[in-house]
């Protein structure tokens, strides 16, 4: 069997566990992937509200509210803001960690967006989404999904 052959067995196995899951769950990965991408993208402006730009406005409010909460938090606790002054304003603690974000280069950057991705899916999930489960189903949803729902328009 060649390794070409195995992943597209692989990936097919997870686009028929992504098609099983229930519809919280592909909501949840879906937010995961568009607030990463969103942090990645964004542009500081210091009007702006970071944490209501990279939040899609059509996110429940009860996720959105969670989301608000916690990933200043995610953020900290992935180490993205060690050379931060100490502040606790939820803004200022995320803008910071956007951009550490965007000082980072290659795999490395890679690394932490994926796991950024994860930790908002598990979030958003409610504690539905293993770590495990998640770290497979982000990737195939981000490079089969996402990018190719992208590259379409």
């Amino acid at each position: 069997m060649s390794i070409i052959s195995f992943l597209a067995r692989l990936w097919n196995s997870i686009r028929s566990l992504f098609n099983k899951l229930p519809p919280t769950i592909k909501i949840a990965v879906h937010l995961g992937v568009i607030i990463t991408e969103n942090i990645k993208n964004f542009v500081d402006s210091p009007l702006a509200d970071v944490l209501t730009e990279i939040i899609p406005g059509d996110t429940d409010d009860k996720i959105k509210q969670a989301l608000r909460t916690a990933l200043p938090i995610l953020l900290t606790n992935l180490k993205l803001t060690e050379n931060c002054n100490s502040s606790t304003n939820q803004q200022e603690i995320t803008k910071c960690a956007i951009k550490a974000l965007q000082n980072l280069d290659g795999e490395i950057k890679n690394a932490y967006l994926h796991n950024l991705s994860v930790l908002i899916s598990q979030l958003a999930a409610d504690g539905k989404l293993s770590w495990s489960d998640g770290v497979c189903i982000v990737e195939w949803y981000y490079q089969l999904r996402y990018k190719h729902f992208r590259s379409n328009s």
